[in-house]
């Protein structure tokens, strides 16, 4: 049995890629492979018990396989040339700067050079994992010729067993109102602002005793968060769109359970985690068609072909007002939940890499 390390550029707590890192963490202590974690930089709230720092990663044997998870410009992006061993990328997507360009000059340095980066790995992956079909795509248009395997996030969802928090639920629920929610960091490429507005549509059409919850953490990304606001306030919105900014993880689960839809009109997407949480905590889908949206939803949910607001708002008040309709969302949505179960694809991920290490 190999050695297999993982290594990534930051270790953030509770996001995508540091969530399917930990998860991959224990999936390889499962399966009883000698693994070591190592990172450019980390989270404070993460234990240096679970991680090394890149620059003390060990020679790696020609037997070694090495995951790399890549998502954003960095120095590793090119270390990783010089490695040996078997280097696997697993790929999550870089945001086209472009969506950055007024916000924020770092990200927007920081996903061009990403995206360079990806093609100089093109030649340096020996194989490589896309989280979706759409990703890999990407890295066939990006030059990418070594294997190239699909597998989902790993999302361990017993997590979101846990008890949802009560000071949350007691403050929304059962008051008559109609909840709409979308989760995800408050970013130019997610555009909250089409949410606002599609929300803004179905509130004066179809809905006044309604809200809007927009959970995610804006932290980077303030200039972006301070035009959503201004844009709700211009809208009339000010006291009916709720910014959480960064919370807990038993707060966003509250947030889960009050509302009666998930609306999603983001732009950039290399898989979505927000969909799958919805698809298990059982609330009804209605998302834009971009990106890899669709590769996740697999069929489920609602996908709307166009981000007219006034079009969007009439499928979110067709899903709140009729049952029949809504019931057979949510069977969609439970039948593509099985392909994202912890552990069918934790037996995907390691029938790949059984693959890798046999150089198949």
């Amino acid at each position: 049995m190999s050695r297999v390390f993982q290594a990534v550029s930051t270790l953030s707590h509770g996001d995508a890629v540091g969530n399917d890192v930990m998860a991959i963490r224990r999936i390889l202590k499962e399966a009883g492979y000698e693994t070591d974690l190592f990172v450019g930089g980390a989270s404070a709230k993460i234990s240096r018990e679970v991680y090394h720092l890149w620059r003390n990663i060990p020679r790696l044997r020609h037997d070694d396989v090495l995951i790399y998870h890549l998502s954003i410009g960095t120095q590793m992006n090119y270390d990783l040339a010089k490695m040996n061993g078997k280097k696997v990328i697993i790929y999550h997507n870089i945001t086209p700067p472009t969506f950055f360009e007024k916000y924020s000059e770092g990200t927007f340095t920081a996903t061009t050079e990403g995206l360079k980066e990806a093609e100089f790995l093109a030649d340096v992956a020996d194989y490589a994992i896309a989280d979706s079909n759409y990703n890999k795509k990407d890295l066939i248009r990006m030059g990418y010729t070594c294997p190239i395997d699909v597998c989902p996030i790993v999302i361990p969802f017993a997590d979101y067993d846990q008890k949802p928090d009560q000071l949350i639920l007691d403050s929304y629920r059962n008051d008559g109102w109609t909840n709409l929610l979308f989760v995800g960091r408050i970013a130019p490429n997610k555009k909250q602002e089409n949410v606002i507005r599609a929300f803004y549509a179905y509130k004066k059409l179809y809905n006044t005793k309604s809200r809007l919850f927009l959970v995610g953490s804006f932290s980077g990304m303030e200039n972006y968060c301070n035009r959503l606001k201004d844009y709700a306030q211009k809208l009339g919105l000010e006291d009916s769109v709720v910014f959480t900014g960064h919370i807990r993880f038993d707060e966003i689960l509250a947030y889960y359970h009050l509302a009666d839809a998930f609306v999603c009109m983001s732009e950039h997407e290399g898989f979505c985690v927000p969909l799958a949480e919805a698809m298990y905590l059982n609330v009804p889908i209605i998302a834009y068609d971009t990106s890899a949206i669709g590769d996740t939803l697999g069929g489920s949910g609602i996908l709307l072909d166009d981000n007219r607001p006034e079009f969007a708002a009439a499928v979110i008040n067709r899903v709140i007002t009729d049952e029949q309709l809504r019931e057979s969302i949510l069977d969609g949505q439970r039948k593509r939940l099985e392909d994202f179960k912890y552990e069918n694809v934790k037996k995907l991920f390691l029938t790949i890499l059984n693959r890798i290490e046999k150089g198949k």
